[in-house]
């Protein structure tokens, strides 16, 4: 919601924390772990105290002075871009080894993948808020299973009428016993992206709710408690309504981001218990011999917990999956959660507008010819 908001003077400097670590990070690599011996793990463990500390004083140091000037932002770029083919070059010098062409070429390729991949995904999160969003998601989270409790009770009983019969079904035994968690992974991500497009259609429609009411009362006492608190409402508005601000496409998607991580916080909390239960349900019910008729040969073990059929942690896993989404659109479309659930995110955003607008407002008395050369 900041004005003028750009990757120069507002992105990039957020994202410094975490182009650092992931810069002081790769430098692990320089380590020479052969030479070290049994020392190699107090050498790593300094390194990694060194890198937090590091991500530590640049976050602070970003706090108080939030703006990059366009020769800054080259330099923290071209450091940056430098460093996927810097380390591998540094690490031929402190190995004093000289690898073979094709390895160095894919070691630097993969290191160039992955600060490409690093430094797009920071972007993307600092642009929309993503860490932001999320922790006041978790915030939010026990007001929000307070609602979703009184919907999991309705909807569980159709839950396991869809699953239940499926969970003790042979084919599917046979099939997660088989399959590998890597498919297993695929399933779920197929799972979450219907979840997000069936949630994103449904959130717009929320979105739309809502109205800018930027009446002086309204403007007064939607700015307690914040920075523009001290800001005389009347002498600002004199007496009038402030007129209500279009947003752009970026601030509307990041209200459909807000809704959506809250939405997708509440189905990964009861995938998680619906996990649970399954497994909890699998223990008590299904013996090894019932496992092994059902599979058709001895079931695999879990690696982690020896006597837990692999078939089992797996089936649990899908039916979590399928369950959490299904819970997702049937919570979106229950009356009473809706009217529960997002009608105090509504109220929050449209406070935040009101607020938007009282700052706009003092933005254009400050500043009359900024509003002109910056873009909305």
């Amino acid at each position: 919601m900041i004005e003028g908001y750009g990757f120069v003077s507002h992105v990039l400097p957020r994202m410094l924390p975490a182009l650092a670590f992931v810069t002081l990070a790769s430098l692990v690599w320089l380590v020479p772990l052969k030479s070290l011996g049994s020392e190699r793990w107090v050498a790593l463990a300094v390194v990694a105290v060194v890198t937090v500390a590091v991500w530590q004083a640049v976050s602070v140091s970003v706090r108080r002075r939030p703006r990059f000037s366009r020769p800054a932002a080259a330099v923290v770029l071209v450091v940056y871009a430098a460093m996927p083919i810097a380390v591998p070059l540094l690490q031929l010098l402190v190995d004093d080894a000289i690898t073979p062409p094709g390895n160095s070429t894919v070691g630097l390729l993969g290191f160039v993948i992955f600060f490409a991949v690093a430094f797009l995904a920071t972007a993307l999160a600092t642009t929309y808020g993503f860490g932001t969003l999320l922790r006041r998601a978790i915030r939010h989270l026990r007001y929000d299973l307070r609602n979703s409790l009184h919907v999991l009770g309705r909807a569980m009983p159709a839950i396991l009428f869809v699953t239940l019969f499926l969970f003790f079904t042979g084919e599917i035994w046979q099939a997660m016993n088989r399959l590998a968690w890597w498919r297993v992974a695929l399933v779920v991500g197929l799972f979450a992206a219907i979840t997000v497009l069936a949630a994103s259609t449904r959130l717009r429609d929320e979105i739309g709710r809502v109205e800018q009411d930027l009446r002086p009362s309204v403007l007064e006492a939607a700015c307690k408690g914040t920075p523009l608190a001290a800001v005389p409402i009347d002498r600002l508005t004199d007496g009038h309504t402030l007129p209500a601000t279009r947003l752009n496409r970026r601030q509307g998607r990041n209200l459909l981001v807000m809704l959506a991580i809250r939405q997708l916080v509440q189905a990964a909390f009861i995938g998680v218990a619906l996990f649970a239960f399954f497994l909890l349900l699998g223990i008590a019910v299904v013996m090894p011999e019932t496992a092994e008729q059902w599979i058709g040969a001895p079931p695999v073990y879990s690696t982690l917990w020896p006597q837990m059929p692999v078939a089992l942690l797996r089936n649990s896993t899908l039916f979590a999956a399928f369950g959490s989404m299904y819970f997702a659109v049937i919570s979106m479309t229950d009356a009473e959660h809706r009217r529960e659930f997002f009608a105090p995110i509504i109220d929050d955003v449209e406070r935040t507008l009101a607020v938007r607008a009282v700052y706009l407002a003092v933005r254009a008395t400050l500043k009359p010819s900024h509003s002109e050369s910056t873009p909305a």
